[in-house]
């Protein structure tokens, strides 16, 4: 029942702020603070009561919660928890309670309405990493999808219409690709053994013919790998990130493009394994073009916003590499990539919009010296740059060097020409720092360092993203378990044909396994 309450906390949370909106325009900022607390502080009690829980003993699901929802067509609201989630969860609400500090001052207009659509996609995401059927999945898909429409179209700046409206239509058209593959397998899996349902462990062990998994496998990964995103998908986030208001870009980066990295991992992988093997070389090439390539557009940028947006596009182009290179180490950095990347990048944007309410501008022509009247803000943004440029100590650079570790056993080719982007984001995070808070000083006077409110929001993102990099066992050991569940399929294939395990007893090639069928897989 946990699990409902941390969804349920956060809708309620967005109600009361909305009408509480139109009796005083402070009292919705205080509701949504209390609420995303409220959360977090559920989920700490939850999470360091589990036995064992960084330790990497429990192998099942920490926590779940099962009931009917729509029995006549085999709907069910179930939801679970493991060590996978569990981390995706712990940042959703990390970054919640940011998010909302970020808008205490920035957000003047239709206060309640922002703190309700603030609060929805906050519970969108909750329950996109906790959703166990494929139905209830979509529908927390599409409540996550709607709230971060009105975020941008209402709140944003100049061209935020136009923004919105490409946001939409990028994630809704590739969302309604998924659908319609999940009605696929609901449908197929239904006929062949006469039960009808989007529960997620009995879809697991459906048997699909080769062509039809592939084309299934597609629809789901079309929806993720625009949410990712991956060149050529990205179009629509450079534009979202720039028009958003901040608290929208920090979510934006912390956590929406999560959701298309865990639903690789959660569904992609495990129920079409070998649709996925067999995709893995042109999902790994995808994933060192967008690295190259979003390296590329982010150094040519002259908007600041802009030019950290398409940092996204880079980074996560490391996750598509690891996701399909289908070995424990790739994996290991995938989840600490996630998790760095949200913090980093999010910082960063939060250090923009600071920038942005003080000289009313995001054009990096019109900035320089800032370090000298803003110390504090120079010394954090140099911090977050050099994490976003991988350097050893910070998170980013464990996430990396493992990601890049884990491909070579898959391709050396793509890990290659990946870790060129290695010494691009040098250069374009060097450059943040170097035009902004060195150089000539700008002739603006009186511009004031960071706040206390400020630093409250920059002090845990510090703390975390030196724990990734200093001390990331935690971390490792809590996702290890899902993990090797997910590799699992892998691993029983290679002894299948005689290819005796590595000692970790995932590292493989990317052959094509030679089978005309799905293989059952074990849910646990």
């Amino acid at each position: 029942m946990i699990l409902v309450w941390l969804i349920t906390i956060l809708m309620g949370g967005g109600l009361l702020a909305w009408g509480a909106g139109f009796i005083n325009r402070s009292w919705p900022r205080w509701i949504a603070l209390a609420a995303t607390l409220a959360s977090f502080s559920l989920f700490l009690a939850f999470a360091f009561s589990v036995p064992g829980i960084g330790l990497g003993q429990p192998g099942d699901w920490l926590a779940e919660y099962n009931a009917p929802w729509i029995p006549a067509f085999g709907v069910q609201f179930h939801l679970a928890m493991d060590g996978l989630s569990l981390l995706l969860l712990g940042l959703t609400f990390i970054t919640g309670v940011l998010a909302v500090l970020v808008s205490w001052t920035q957000i003047r207009e239709r206060v309640g309405f922002y703190y309700f659509n603030l609060m929805w996609i906050l519970a969108g995401i909750a329950g996109v990493f906790l959703a166990l059927d494929l139905f209830l999945f979509y529908f927390f898909w599409e409540v996550m999808l709607v709230p971060m429409y009105f975020l941008i179209g209402i709140w944003g700046y100049e061209n935020r219409i136009y923004a919105a409206y490409k946001f939409f239509l990028f994630t809704q058209a590739s969302g309604l690709l998924m659908f319609l593959a999940i009605l696929a397998l609901y449908f197929i899996h239904g006929k062949t053994t006469g039960n009808f349902t989007f529960d997620y462990p009995e879809l697991l062990g459906a048997e699909l013919p080769t062509r039809t998994a592939f084309w299934l496998m597609l629809g789901f990964l079309a929806a993720f790998v625009v949410k990712l995103p991956a060149v050529p998908f990205h179009n629509w986030l450079p534009d979202a990130h720039t028009e958003a208001p901040t608290a929208g870009s920090v979510i934006l980066a912390g956590l929406l493009l999560k959701t298309g990295a865990y639903g690789i991992l959660r569904f992609v992988i495990p129920l079409f394994p070998e649709a996925a093997r067999d995709f893995a070389p042109t999902a790994m090439a995808l994933g060192v073009l967008s690295i190259l390539y979003g390296a590329k557009l982010a150094f040519a940028q002259t908007d600041l916003k802009r030019l950290v947006a398409y940092t996204s596009v880079s980074h996560m182009g490391f996750v598509l590499l690891g996701a399909f290179a289908f070995n424990i180490i790739a994996y290991q950095g995938v989840v600490i990539q996630l998790l760095a990347h949200g913090i980093s990048t999010g910082a960063l944007f939060i250090i923009v919009g600071c920038i942005q309410e003080r000289i009313h501008t995001r054009d990096i022509g019109q900035m320089g010296g800032f370090w000298q009247k803003m110390p504090g803000m120079g010394a954090t943004a140099l911090l977050f740059a050099l994490a976003s440029l991988g350097l050893p100590g910070l998170g980013n650079f464990v996430a990396e060097f493992l990601t890049l570790l884990g491909a070579w056993q898959a391709s050396i080719l793509w890990t290659a020409l990946a870790a060129l982007g290695l010494i691009f984001s040098a250069v374009y995070s060097l450059r943040i720092v170097q035009r902004v808070f060195h150089g000539a000083p700008m002739a603006k006077p009186n511009l004031p360092d960071l706040n206390v409110r400020e630093w409250l929001i920059m002090a845990p993102m510090i703390l975390l993203i030196f724990w990734l990099g200093l001390y990331p066992g935690p971390v490792l050991n809590s996702a290890d378990a899902p993990l090797r569940n997910i590799l699992a399929p892998f691993a029983k294939e290679e002894s299948s044909i005689g290819i005796a395990p590595e000692e970790d007893g995932l590292s493989l090639s990317l052959q094509k396994p030679e089978t005309e069928k799905r293989k059952v897989i074990n849910s646990k």
